[in-house]
């Protein structure tokens, strides 16, 4: 079953943000838009990277109301000191989420039960909680944050605009389509 559509699951976890550990709870992801994403482990190869691209796109994700969680198998102790020790993860201005229970992972359906880690999985959720997007792939395979953020946009357009959809490439300010029954067939 898709998670698309779907309540995210009540849960707690402990995030280093800001310098400081704090409380993230599904509580936290409602009244503006989240975005959620999974990553392996901390102090691997291409998690940094990711991570950089999204502190990279950061200001542009707040532009759009929303916020962005880094979510690892490890703790939040181990986000502080992979904060304070990788240049590239040190420019993150967002939780960096810890999940050593595995509360998370299995939540969203990225669990690796063998490797106690999680696949690389990208979620969209709207302001009431509800999953608008998801993206689940092979950890070989970093992603590009800036498609991320056309998604977000996307969702956010489709949410606020009921009856139009985003086609193929949409970017924000391009047009739309109207789905009708004078539409079969004439794309």
């Amino acid at each position: 079953m898709s998670l698309i559509n779907t309540q995210v699951k009540p849960f707690k976890a402990t995030a280093f943000h800001a310098g400081e550990f704090v409380q993230i709870s599904d509580e936290s992801l409602k009244g503006k838009w989240s975005v959620l994403i999974f990553m392996p482990a901390a102090f691997t190869f291409n998690c940094p990277t990711e991570v950089e691209d999204a502190a990279n796109n950061y200001a542009e994700f707040q532009k759009a109301n929303a916020e962005v969680y880094i979510v690892t198998t490890d703790t939040h102790f181990s986000h502080k000191v992979w904060h304070e020790t990788s240049p590239a993860v040190g420019k993150a201005q967002f939780p960096l989420v810890g999940d050593p229970t595995h509360q998370l992972t299995r939540a969203f359906g990225v669990h690796i039960e063998e490797e106690g880690l999680a696949l690389r999985g990208t979620f969209i959720i709207n302001p009431e909680g509800v999953i608008k997007t998801l993206e689940i792939h092979d950890n070989a395979i970093a992603r590009d944050v800036s498609e991320t953020l056309r998604k977000l946009k996307a969702a956010q357009f489709v949410a606020a605009n009921p009856g139009q959809v985003c086609p193929a490439k949409w970017n924000e300010g391009a047009a739309t389509l109207k789905p009708s029954l004078d539409l079969v067939g004439k794309i």
